[in-house]
């Protein structure tokens, strides 16, 4: 092996070796979702009700409003997965509850602040198997106003808790109907934005949920290194994309539901058995695991191999699609403007997919066009660590650790 091929392994190996050690602050579990409706109230009223995770609103109230016996009870309730206890809890400390929130979540009405009041009992609920404290406001304003703003910075990196936490919004007020992704970067909506800053939050919130999703990104890396050419890696996205369309519409508009529990071990069983599958073919094929099988005139010119692996990656892409939907965690009825957030979030995923593909694939065909066995041993080691860390999350996520 050259001097510049093993430069050029050893680049390679530090990168997926930094990224993967990286991969325990990213993936998923390190960060939360708010979820907001926002509706017209009475007169000069406007509700939201906000749904939080139980044990991070906990930690976060308690710490904010100094409250250490909502820390000792909601822990204790929520160790004991008892929900009525972190019901009693949450409610007899609402005023801590109510204080942070209020805090760090607004409603104004044509820029004059809306003052809230919490309506009935904090009830317990559940997104993705996690417990979520559903807490009614509503928002007395000082004029009826035609364009309100709501604006939340809810669990802000700052406490330490959490990173990059977003907050969904849904809304049916002032005329208008939509969806928003707060973070951030960009805290605050106006119910009166127009279609083209929705497209750009929900095609932001797509993007940076595979970039920031390792697991997801692991997948695609997996892929890249096990395609022979361009032909099989666009095939096999393409395949992902379709699948991963289907079962994240239907699971976001609430048709199909699988707990988190299932989804996301499979989801890390399909990155080592993706990666594995070229660890195989290289094990068995030696230096011939990148040659193709002799085909005939079929549309695609796939082989054997080529065909098996474009039916994994379809079936894995289904999975992966729950996964994305459970990210979004909107589950209400069927609405045209919810339809339309959806694919915005998908375009974002699939905009970063594909710029992924045409970055990293060019570079590995050079590589195996110059120096082949430097090009297989890379790719090898690459798909082994990418197998590897999928066996990690897959044990994590089966036991809960």
């Amino acid at each position: 092996m050259s001097q510049r091929a093993r430069l050029t392994v050893i680049g390679i190996l530090a990168t997926v070796i930094a990224f993967l050690s990286a991969a325990p602050a990213l993936a998923h579990g390190f960060s939360s979702t708010v979820y907001v409706d926002v509706t017209a109230g009475d007169e000069g009223h406007v509700r939201t009700m906000l749904q939080l995770e139980y044990d991070l609103l906990v930690v976060s109230a308690a710490d904010f409003e100094d409250d250490d016996p909502l820390f000792r009870t909601g822990t204790a309730a929520f160790d004991a997965r008892d929900t009525d206890g972190q019901a009693a809890a949450l409610n007899t400390h609402a005023k801590s509850v109510v204080g942070y929130v209020t805090e760090r979540f607004s409603v104004t009405a044509d820029g004059k602040i809306c003052a809230p009041t919490k309506v009935g009992d904090v009830t317990i609920g559940e997104q993705e198997g996690v417990p979520y404290a559903k807490l009614l406001l509503d928002w007395a304003c000082p004029e009826q106003g035609d364009e309100h703003e709501v604006r939340s910075k809810l669990f802000p990196d700052a406490e330490g808790y959490v990173t990059g936490t977003k907050t969904i919004v849904t809304y049916e007020i002032d005329g208008h109907t939509g969806s928003a992704a707060l973070d951030a970067d960009q805290p605050s909506f106006s119910t009166g934005q127009t279609w083209y800053e929705r497209f750009w939050e929900f095609f932001r919130l797509g993007a940076e949920h595979l970039l920031t999703g390792v697991d997801h990104v692991l997948f695609l890396l997996a892929l890249i290194a096990g395609s022979r050419r361009l032909r099989e890696i666009v095939l096999a996205a393409t395949s992902f994309t379709l699948a991963h369309s289907v079962t994240f519409m239907l699971a976001a508009l609430g048709l199909v539901d699988v707990p988190a529990r299932v989804v996301e071990p499979v989801i890390a069983l399909s990155i080592a058995v993706v990666a594995g599958w070229y660890l195989w073919r290289i094990w068995r094929c030696g230096d011939h695991a990148t040659d193709l099988e002799a085909v005939g005139r079929g549309h695609f010119s796939l082989d054997r191999s080529g065909w098996t692996r474009l039916g994994v990656v379809f079936c894995f892409g289904l999975v992966h699609g729950l996964g994305f939907a459970g990210a979004l965690g909107i589950d209400e009825a069927w609405s045209w403007t919810l339809l339309w957030s959806l694919l915005v979030f998908n375009v974002g995923i699939e905009v970063v997919q594909l710029t992924i593909i045409a970055v990293v694939f060019p570079l590995l065909i050079v590589l195996r066009h110059r120096a082949p066995k430097t090009g297989l041993w890379t790719t090898g080691a690459i798909s082994a660590g990418v197998s590897v860390m999928g066996l990690i999350w897959f044990t994590q996520r089966v036991f809960g650790l």
